[in-house]
């Protein structure tokens, strides 16, 4: 069968670019020749920096003929039913339609229409031209005096020349003739622009690859990336070291050049005094350069590194190197100072000390000189959010309230979460963001932190996508809940959440983040009470900023929005609450808060803790729904059932450890012979309530022994009891396995009672004792689950 070749080449794509325009390229080629009636064994893509290539095998020559009927509407139809169905068979009058008869139905219009097969040559010269006038490139360009023109082509970077070539391997292949804007298919390509620009007249794929690799172009990008990564190890073993690696950076370098050369370049031994993400940076950044560290040596750098060019020089790459070293030495004499100056004073210290003294910052060290300008600058985290130094306030605050609960130190908490931003003041945060946090840590170990400290700074922007770690310090721990939380918070309040694909704060990554935080380190805790934390830390913040600032940043929420919330915040800190609530609930709080039941009394009584449930739960139920569904995908990419999950979760769900471990027992409960038996009648029961009470059967409010008749109804009222009573005391403990096995005892009075009772007896006083044993069921089962979301 015949194999098709494509390329596009033109000046140099973006590298960034080339995988997905490949991708998308073969995409919208075979979906084409798909939808056109061809067929195709299998095909590939390939790029280099100046070609996208198409590689497509056992392509059908032509597509097959076409015989449909068309069924019409019936002849006495209105004439606008009639013109529809011209439309939609594509006929220009009535009378090209033919007329059938149905006994039943009458006489109707039918389309008899035929297709001929086209050839694959011709559908490749319709289909391509389009694909190349509407590729989906992120930006594109036009060029040359057709630019002008209106509808002028557009692309990535100027087009040059199309190669299309079609045919069997046992023929000669044709060239696929079309043109667009003035450039004409053809069976040319041109080798390397400096080492073999000359043109190459190609046949098929595979002489096509043979030639460009006579004319320095490797095709396959994944080829070039293995000869760079071999080359580069190679190279710098041969001269004592290890190759630092990165696979993104070899991923952007293999889309820079055709033909890769490895060499080696240097800079001066004093720039290592720079810290070594710094370097790797500045290096990586600007001259996209690996860097190499002495082997056997951790993390310590050396003053060398590699870089990847893409011609042969006669001189063997000498002066190449030497001149990729002078422009790293620039760089690195800026990443030097900016290192340097980090570590000095700020010249506006006399105007820091009211930010200093709010925070309890000490400006003798340079990284609390940073944060007290981050405050005294007023830097906006959000326009409706206020502040950088508010938002540190609200960490701080909250941080302090979790840090019991995850069993961290909370005044290191607090420490790490007022010197969690300052490093965005620093000069090398300013030149490398990505930087943020990890310099953060470094600033703050050459001032003397405690190490939790520096480590949280560091860490509490993690983990920042699902293969990022996961934080285990306690501070660490504290500081990253609390740092996402008020973020959540905050862009609820505010009416900021996600729609669809888009999420431009990055707040289902917060939410993951937090659900990550809290599974892998094992925490209790209540999401519900800790986003009430939350409200309660932002609002002890603008309260102090007092009047006339209704209008400023994230005083903001306090209109329509967060006034709602502001009277449950206040009961929450009147007795110190918020603590306690984190610590056990309101139970627990209210037991630790209040030295007497009349205090507790006093202070609970039934209006206040319908303001606070009424004020605060649209946000709590609001956010809990966006938390669970953070935690389905989790649970999903885990290997969970997701079937289980729906069952275990409810809308007041808010121990995400909690809802785990029941999905964790209700899977290993339904792997059993008694719980696949189970489930199966706690189904049956389910649905014969569900038709009843579609019905409006009457259903006893409670089971009444009395009216039982038969062995099977007493065993099984005698089982739920039993069965109701230890699962509820085992999830009181939260051992859901041994809740699973209370369960697993109604397996067989369920059987026995479906096998030799009638629940719709005649006796309407029985019929409806029966459905309230059957709604007994449900209960008992549901304290654990909602059997009736579980397949099987």
């Amino acid at each position: 069968m015949p194999d098709l070749l494509l390329e596009l080449r033109s000046e140099e794509i973006p590298a960034r670019m080339q995988r997905k325009a490949a991708g998308d390229l073969r995409k919208m080629l075979t979906d084409g020749l798909v939808e056109a009636g061809l067929t195709y064994e299998a095909a590939r893509e390939y790029w280099t920096p100046r070609r996208l290539t198409l590689d497509v095998r056992g392509l059908t020559a032509r597509s097959k003929d076409i015989s449909e009927e068309i069924k019409g509407p019936s002849t006495t139809a209105p004439e606008q039913a009639v013109q529809g169905f011209l439309r939609k068979a594509g006929l220009s009058s009535i009378a090209e339609a033919h007329v059938h008869s149905d006994p039943k139905k009458g006489d109707f219009y039918v389309a008899h229409i035929s297709k001929p097969g086209r050839a694959a040559e011709q559908i490749i010269a319709d289909l391509v031209p389009g694909i190349i006038r509407n590729f989906p490139w992120p930006k594109s360009m036009r060029w040359g005096p057709a630019s002008a023109k209106p509808g002028s082509l557009r692309w990535v970077r100027p087009l040059q020349s199309i190669l299309c070539t079609f045919g069997p391997e046992t023929e000669e292949p044709v060239v696929v003739d079309f043109e667009i804007d003035g450039i004409r298919s053809g069976n040319g390509t041109y080798g390397h622009r400096f080492l073999a620009p000359g043109e190459i007249t190609v046949r098929r794929f595979d002489d096509y690859v043979s030639k460009l690799e006579a004319a320095k172009v490797v095709l396959d990008a994944d080829r070039r990336k293995e000869i760079i990564l071999a080359d580069a190890r190679n190279l710098a073993f041969a001269n004592g070291l290890d190759l630092v690696e990165d696979e993104g950076l070899l991923e952007e370098v293999s889309g820079l050049v055709e033909w890769p050369v490895v060499l080696m370049g240097e800079f001066e031994e004093a720039f290592l005094a720079i810290p070594a993400e710094v370097i790797r940076l500045t290096i990586r950044a600007n001259q996209k350069c690996f860097v190499t560290r002495p082997q056997g040596e951790g993390e310590t750098l050396s003053n060398r590194f590699i870089l990847t060019s893409n011609i042969e020089a006669t001189d063997g790459g000498k002066e190449i190197a030497h001149g990729n070293g002078k422009v790293v030495r620039a760089r690195l004499s800026d990443a030097l100072y900016f290192w340097t100056t980090d570590q000095g004073d700020l010249p506006d210290l006399g105007q820091l000390e009211a930010s200093a003294a709010k925070f309890g910052l000490d400006l003798n060290k340079p990284l609390d000189q940073r944060m007290a300008r981050l405050d005294h600058l007023d830097v906006t985290f959000h326009a409706k959010l206020g502040t950088q130094g508010e938002r540190v306030e609200r960490i701080k605050g909250l941080a302090e309230e979790l840090a019991p609960i995850v069993g961290a130190d909370p005044a290191l908490a607090s420490r790490a979460a007022i010197l969690a931003k300052a490093d965005l003041t620093t000069e090398v945060v300013g030149e490398f963001p990505e930087l943020q946090g990890a310099m953060g840590r470094k600033y703050a170990l050459l001032q003397g932190e405690h190490p939790s400290v520096a480590a949280a700074i560091e860490e509490h922007y993690k983990p920042q996508g699902p293969s990022d770690y996961v934080p285990s310090d306690p501070v660490s721990v504290t500081v990253a809940l609390a740092d996402k939380l008020d973020t959540l918070v905050g862009f609820w309040a505010i009416d900021e959440k996600p729609t669809g694909s888009k999420d431009p704060y990055a707040l289902r990554r917060a939410a993951l983040g937090m659900v990550r935080v809290i599974l892998e380190n094992k925490l209790k805790l209540s999401l519900g009470i800790a986003i009430a934390a939350a409200v309660s830390s932002a609002l002890a913040v603008y309260e102090q900023k007092g009047e006339g600032t209704e209008s400023r940043g994230v005083v903001a929420m306090l209109d329509s929005s967060i006034r709602d919330y502001k009277g449950a915040s206040q009961l929450l800190s009147e007795a110190g609450l918020i603590s306690n609530l984190l610590k056990g609930g309101l139970a627990k709080a209210s037991s630790e808060t209040f030295g007497s039941a009349d205090q507790e009394r006093e202070f609970f009584d039934g209006q206040r803790l319908m303001e606070l449930e009424t004020s605060l739960s649209p946000l709590i139920a609001d956010l809990l729904s966006f938390f669970h569904d953070r935690l389905k995908v989790y649970l999903r990419d885990q290997g969970a059932r997701h079937d289980l999950i729906d069952a275990v979760i409810t809308p007041q769900s808010d121990d995400l450890l909690q809802i785990v471990r029941r999905v964790e027992a209700l899977g290993s409960f339904l792997d059993t012979e008694d719980g696949k038996n189970l489930l199966a009648g706690t189904k049956r029961a389910a649905n014969i309530l569900a038709a009843e009470e579609k019905k409006k059967t009457v259903i006893a409010p409670t089971v009444e022994p009395a009216l039982f008749r038969q062995d099977a109804e007493k065993s099984l009222f005698a089982a739920v009891n039993q069965a109701e009573k230890q699962a509820g005391e085992a999830i009181q403990n939260e051992d859901f396995s041994a809740a699973m096995l209370a369960l697993s005892a109604l397996r067989e009075p369920v059987d026995s009672f479906f096998e030799h009772v009638l629940v719709n007896d005649e006796d309407l006083a029985v019929r409806a004792n029966r459905l309230a044993l059957l709604a007994r069921i449900r209960a008992a089962t549901g304290q654990v689950a909602d059997f009736a979301k579980i397949a099987g």
